[in-house]
């Protein structure tokens, strides 16, 4: 496929680590007693294996035109929550959304249990990564002075599988998503997760959506969504071309990123995400649907830019943002996670 980013930028600071100094340095610091049994099974050693790569990146301006059919192309559903498993049989370097706070892992020692916090959990190095951060005062923000710094980390090992479904004879009758964690039995907790042996390794893009909206969206939170969503997959498009070359393929795994205690409006946030994919070159964006229930809106976001945004060429951004407007698409409410 043909590039259509912009010129490379620089990262606004990047770290390596090996991934077991890091941990055994910096190790991750858990409030809540069952995230430490988590961490337990995960880490019985208290380590992790393998080697870290970290970057926080500043805002890249999207290109000045797009083309809405080409990005619905782009669109993969698969069932259920992030599994990390590889899309397809092509090789491609495949990264997965953290559906990102402003301040990067903030709450992965608390007893919270929603997408954020699982991810972490489920990949303890990056507790550590913010442990790190924060005592070299480096900034460990995903949004700075209301614009996107997003932030990407490559190679860290995914070393627990959590089940959060409810199932009340395995003593999780409420699931183990969001606040149901903090009341469940540790005993409960231990029969949900599976160790993965040999860990495998992930690649995050960390990325915080707009929060707190309300009634129609407006011109500039459309603006801000597909200007944070693009600068986090230009940087992993960026980012995978240096770790493997320039012909290097790209898939994004994503969900109902800020649809949850952000309240943004699924279809909404399906076709930003689209758009914002096939301008920074990503090949597919895989958009993991939980229920079946999440099938209708990425089908009617992927309708919307195939019937009703698309034009014979590509559209010019400006123009783009007001058709989107004009579709008074409107905020739901937080799910309270």
């Amino acid at each position: 496929m043909q590039s259509m980013v912009a010129p490379n930028p620089e990262p606004l600071h990047r770290g390596e680590f090996d991934a077991a100094t890091l941990m055994r340095q910096y190790p991750p610091v858990l409030r809540s007693p069952i995230k430490l049994v988590v961490f337990r099974t995960a880490c019985p050693d208290g380590t992790a294996g393998g080697h870290v790569s970290y970057s926080r990146w500043p805002e890249t301006s999207p290109p000045a035109t797009v083309d809405p059919g080409r990005a619905a192309g782009r669109l993969a559903v698969r069932d259920g929550f992030y599994d990390y498993e590889p899309f397809g049989t092509e090789p491609a370097l495949e990264w997965h959304v953290n559906f990102a706070d402003p301040r990067l892992f903030y709450a992965y020692g608390s007893s919270l249990f929603a997408q954020d916090e699982m991810q972490v959990a489920e990949h303890p190095v990056l507790g550590s990564l913010r442990e790190v951060l924060v005592a070299e005062r480096r900034s460990t923000l995903t949004v700075e002075n209301g614009r996107p710094t997003p932030v990407l980390v490559m190679g860290a090992e995914r070393r627990v599988r959590i089940a959060t479904d409810r199932s009340a004879t395995e003593g999780r009758p409420y699931g183990l998503y969001g606040n149901a964690f903090a009341d469940a039995a540790a005993d409960a907790v231990r029969r949900a997760m599976t160790v993965i042996d040999p860990p495998t390794a992930s690649n995050i893009i960390a990325v915080a959506a707009p929060a707190g909206g309300y009634g129609k969206y407006r011109k500039d939170q459309i603006e801000l969504v597909l200007a944070t969503a693009y600068s986090g997959f230009r940087t992993a498009v960026f980012e995978s071309r240096r770790a493997t070359g320039s012909a290097a393929g790209v898939i994004v795994h994503s969900g109902f990123w800020g649809c949850g205690a952000f309240g943004g409006n699924r279809v909404m946030m399906t076709l930003l995400q689209a758009l914002a994919a096939d301008m920074a070159g990503v090949d597919r964006l895989v958009l993991h649907i939980g229920d079946p229930l999440g099938r209708a809106p990425v089908d009617q976001a992927g309708a919307l830019l195939r019937d009703v945004l698309t034009e014979p060429g590509p559209i010019g951004m400006a123009a783009l943002v007001s058709r989107i407007e004009s579709l008074g698409l409107e905020w739901g409410h937080s799910d309270g996670n």
